[in-house]
């Protein structure tokens, strides 16, 4: 007697509840997420066993990187606006609508002022270039890293002050930093470490 054969069906799997999860995840995920912020320069900080977090806004950050070129920057565009505003006048540095505009856009920078309003002038990815970077002075003839931070006090008093500088930084140029926050009386500020992996 012969077989009988089964018709074969092929298999209808409804995908949209999946599709709805992934999206649902994808969703969570991106509101959730904090970006990194990007800097100038690529800075791998020394490790520490501190848990201290750094708050999100109300923040001075001065960065330094391994050559030793100081960069400097606050947190919240209406406040850049102001700082490179007063900045420019305290120098005598005439800057355009558009240049104090792209000011605004940065969270770090650093250059001499005087080297502001070339650096500004630049398309963005000539800014990001190494060469086009020369670190805001700190030396005892021109300090124009206290006048940064003494201007951006007075424009948002409640700010805390954080250095993040790489494990490779020579250690004279942290303490010439760190001497000038004392000149101005800023003598509270926080040290930018990575969590060390395994401490006691």
């Amino acid at each position: 007697m012969p077989k009988v054969k089964v018709a074969r069906k092929s298999t209808w799997v409804d995908m949209t509840a999946m599709t709805d999860v992934a999206f649902l995840l994808l969703t969570f995920f991106m509101l959730t997420s904090n970006f990194v912020k990007k800097e100038p320069v690529s800075v791998y900080t020394p490790s520490s066993i501190s848990e201290i977090k750094i708050p999100e806004t109300n923040i001075m950050t001065i960065l330094v990187d391994k050559s030793g070129k100081v960069f400097f920057g606050i947190d919240g565009q209406n406040n850049r606006q102001q700082l490179i505003t007063n900045m420019a006048q305290k120098y005598g540095v005439t800057l355009s609508e558009i240049e104090i505009k792209q000011f605004t856009l940065l969270d770090l920078s650093g250059n001499p002022i005087g080297a502001m309003k070339t650096y500004l002038g630049m398309k963005t990815e000539d800014r990001d270039k190494p060469g086009n970077n020369l670190g805001i002075p700190v030396d005892s003839l021109d300090n124009q890293l206290r006048n940064w931070v003494k201007t951006a006090r007075e424009i948002n008093r409640e700010s805390r002050i954080a250095i993040k500088a790489d494990e490779d930084t020579p250690y004279p140029v942290i303490r010439t930093v760190m001497k000038t926050l004392q000149q101005i009386d800023e003598n509270r500020y926080n040290l930018i470490t990575r969590l060390e992996g395994g401490a006691i």
